[in-house]
């Protein structure tokens, strides 16, 4: 029963962390042309310092970067298509595709 207990415990304890390192990235365009990118993660703390590169559809690298103390990153929007990479390693990775940022209102 002890042991029951424990791997579930275990268990519940590998879940939460798995949850913990949800990626969020929200990405809209600004003024001239400019995108800004606001990173985080799922509990709420920011993404500073987290790699984010932006990627041609030919999967060339056009922009490499990280995020900022404010968890932003701003870059030139691109001509063609494109895709925003943010990538904390070891399989902890999110794309926004281009047409999915949100243009300026």
């Amino acid at each position: 029963m002890i042991r029951l207990l424990l791997i579930a415990v275990a268990s519940l304890t590998v879940s939460v962390s798995a949850h913990a390192h949800t990626l969020l990235c929200e990405c809209r365009e600004i003024a001239d042309k400019q995108v800004q990118c606001t990173g985080g993660f799922a509990h709420g703390s920011g993404a500073s310092g987290v790699t984010i590169d932006v990627i041609g559809y030919d999967e060339k690298t056009l922009m490499a970067g990280k995020f900022a103390d404010d968890s932003t990153f701003t870059f030139k929007r691109p001509d063609g298509d494109f895709y925003v990479l943010m990538d904390m390693g070891a399989g902890h990775t999110l794309e926004i595709d281009h047409d999915k940022i949100q243009a300026k209102q």
